[in-house]
C-alpha cells in the first residue's frame, strides 16, 4: 500500500484559486490568494482525467461556484468528488451532475455542534460508499478540532481515533485539510499525518502545506501508506514553482 497524489480544484467566486486557508472569511478584504487561474475548471478536470488521477475533489469555497463545479464534473463524469454547501436536499443532484462522491462538513454541525442524526440521514440518502466526511481541522494546543464555516469556526469535535471510528460507520472516506498550514507551502503537519495513519480505518486524503515531492514520500512513511496527499499552491499548474505536476504523476505510476 502506497500513499498517492490526489488532485484538487478549489473554486472561489467561480474561478479556480489557491487561497491561504486561515484567511478565508466572509470579509473579502482579509482574503489572501496565491493563485487565480486564467483557465476554466474543466481544463483541470480534463487534465486529471487524461492521467487517470482518481479520488480528486472539487471544493466550492462559498457561494457563486455551482456553475463552475458542474462544468468540472461534466468534464470527467464519475472522476471527481464535490463538496461545499452539500446537504441532504441537494446531495443527489450533485451525484447526478457527475460527482463520484459528495463531501460534507458544515451541514453536520448545525450551530457548531455535531449532529449524528444529520450524518445518518445523509448517509441513508446517498449511501455510505458515496459519502466523504470532511473533518478539516485547526490545532488547539496539542490536539486538532474540526473547523467549519470556511475553517473559521472551531467545533467541540476533537479528531481522535474514536471520532474517526464513529464517523466511518456512515462514510467511505475522509478529507482533512490542516487549515493552519493550508496555502502556506511551509510543510505538512507531520504529527497530524502520523496520527491519521494510526487511526485510519478507511481512506484519508490530507491537504495542507505540501511543498516538495518528498512530502509525498514522508506522508507514505508516516502513515504507513494509509493517507494520500493533495498539493495546492506549491504545484506548477496552480502557479507554484516548488512541485511539478508531471513529477507527481510519475510518482503515482511507480510500482
Amino acid at each position: 500500500m502506497k500513499s498517492v497524489f490526489r488532485p484538487c480544484i478549489d473554486l472561489h467566486d467561480g474561478k479556480v484559486k489557491q487561497i491561504v486557508g486561515g484567511t478565508l472569511k466572509d470579509n473579502s478584504a482579509d482574503l489572501k490568494t496565491n493563485f487565480v487561474a486564467s483557465h476554466p475548471p474543466q481544463l483541470y478536470a480534463e487534465l486529471y482525467k487524461k492521467y487517470g488521477l482518481t479520488g480528486g475533489h472539487v471544493i466550492m469555497l462559498g457561494k457563486g461556484n455551482d456553475e463552475a463545479a458542474r462544468a468540472a464534473l461534466a468534464a470527467w463524469p464519475g472522476g471527481l468528488q464535490v463538496g461545499g454547501g452539500i446537504n441532504d436536499k441537494n446531495a443527489l443532484e450533485w451525484l447526478e451532475a457527475g460527482a463520484s462522491k459528495i463531501i460534507v462538513t458544515s451541514y453536520l454541525f448545525p450551530d457548531g455542534t455535531f449532529s449524528l442524526e444529520r450524518l445518518q440521514k445523509l448517509s441513508s440518502v446517498v449511501g455510505k460508499e458515496r459519502l466523504v466526511v470532511d473533518v478539516s481541522c485547526r490545532r488547539v494546543g496539542g490536539s486538532w478540532f474540526v473547523a467549519t464555516d470556511k475553517w473559521q469556526t472551531i467545533t467541540p469535535m476533537e479528531i481522535t481515533e474514536e471520532t474517526l471510528k464513529l464517523l466511518s460507520e456512515y462514510c467511505s472516506e475522509f478529507l482533512i485539510h490542516a487549515a493552519d498550514v493550508e496555502g502556506l507551502c511551509q510543510g505538512i503537519d507531520e504529527e497530524l499525518v502520523e496520527k491519521l495513519g494510526e487511526w485510519a480505518n478507511i481512506p484519508i486524503t490530507y491537504a495542507g502545506g505540501a511543498r516538495a515531492i518528498a512530502d509525498l514520500e514522508t506522508v507514505n512513511r508516516l502513515s504507513n501508506g494509509k493517507v494520500d496527499l493533495t498539493y495546492g499552491s506549491s504545484l506548477d499548474i496552480f502557479g507554484g514553482s516548488l512541485v511539478k505536476f508531471d513529477d507527481l504523476v510519475a510518482y503515482d505510476a511507480e510500482v
